[in-house]
């Protein structure tokens, strides 16, 4: 992962191809001792959003842990619903 600017970062897939992805925010988890990021690639009208756990060397991982998805399923569903939520970065 290669930010771009605080909205934007680089994703490189399996393939070798770069990709422009928006930042819609991200989501730290003290307990877990982890960060996510939920963001969707730049110029998709369905703006698919995906969301990953990503180390402090900027290594996106996927969560691979049920448990762990349905809490950041929870997460991004609490984001969309509130907009007092959505303004804070």
């Amino acid at each position: 992962m290669e930010l771009q600017n605080d909205n934007e970062m680089v994703v490189t897939d399996n393939e070798g191809k770069e990709h422009l992805m928006h930042i819609l925010f991200t989501y730290d988890n003290e307990e877990r001792e982890c960060s996510y990021v939920f963001f969707y690639e730049v110029g998709d009208k369905d703006e698919n959003v995906m969301v990953m756990r990503y180390t402090s060397e900027g290594e996106l991982e996927e969560i691979d842990n049920d448990e762990e998805y349905d809490e950041v399923e929870e997460v991004f569903n609490a984001w969309q619903e509130d907009p007092k939520i959505q303004e804070i970065k």
